[in-house]
């Protein structure tokens, strides 16, 4: 193999390979297999995001200390009508908060996610896992071994976060959830939560689900399946 000897063609190898993969590649094997240190990569990743962001129909994404090339979320509409794709299953409200909540409390258990909600949470966790927002990362040292849930690197992906570390702060996320709290929720008999304290995000959804044309923010009943745990 000849050697990369400019950061030009570093970063022109780099998109070549990014383009056939497909998908994420962790760095370090990058740095390792074309002999080149993490410092130099780092910097034509950086150059890279630079030139592929803003209008451009491929953006460069980093997760896990994984990249990846990806399309342009705004042009998403315009790619499915002429490549005609099979359009994914749009994610409830109840869908999203469930994800919310397992994003800040994982590992978690399908009956502590319930025991948030207070409500049966089948159907959302099962959406959830077909596509391939949150997967089994163990069993809890408890009776039954019940199974714990994670986020995957496609939630990641999904939601433009590079790293866990980089979801909103939880304390700030529970100041703003309490000013939104009100007398007339406090009286709903099907009210989601049961406190603040437990992740309530029946008005106020974290930054990171916003911006999602699928989600409902308007007033939403439960999903099938979603029933009031008693």
């Amino acid at each position: 193999m000849g050697t990369i000897d400019t950061v030009y063609n570093l970063k022109e190898v780099l998109l070549s390979i990014l383009f056939v993969a497909g998908d994420g590649i962790e760095k370090s094997f990058i740095a390792e297999k074309l002999d080149v240190n993490m410092k130099e990569l780092n910097k034509v990743i950086e150059q890279l995001k630079e030139e592929l962001s803003g209008d451009k129909g491929i953006h460069l994404i980093e997760y896990k200390n994984k990249i990846q090339l990806a399309t342009n979320p705004n042009y998403a509409n315009y790619i499915s009508d002429v490549l005609n794709p099979i359009r994914e299953k749009s994610l409830t409200r109840a869908a999203l908060e469930t994800l919310a909540i397992i994003a800040y409390k994982q590992p978690i258990t399908k009956l502590e996610i319930e025991d948030i909600r207070r409500v049966n949470s089948d159907y959302a966790v099962q959406i959830l896992i077909d596509q391939n927002m949150i997967e089994v990362v163990g069993r809890k040292d408890a009776v039954g071994k019940p199974l714990l849930f994670g986020t995957t690197d496609n939630f990641l992906k999904r939601f433009d976060i590079k790293d866990l570390n980089d979801l909103p702060d939880y304390e700030n996320l529970l100041e703003r959830i309490k000013t939104l709290q009100t007398e007339e929720e406090s009286s709903k008999s099907d009210s989601l939560f049961r406190d603040v304290e437990n992740i309530e995000f029946e008005e106020d959804l974290p930054d990171f689900l916003k911006g999602e044309d699928f989600v409902k923010v308007e007033g939403e009943n439960l999903d099938e399946g979603d029933s009031q745990v008693g």
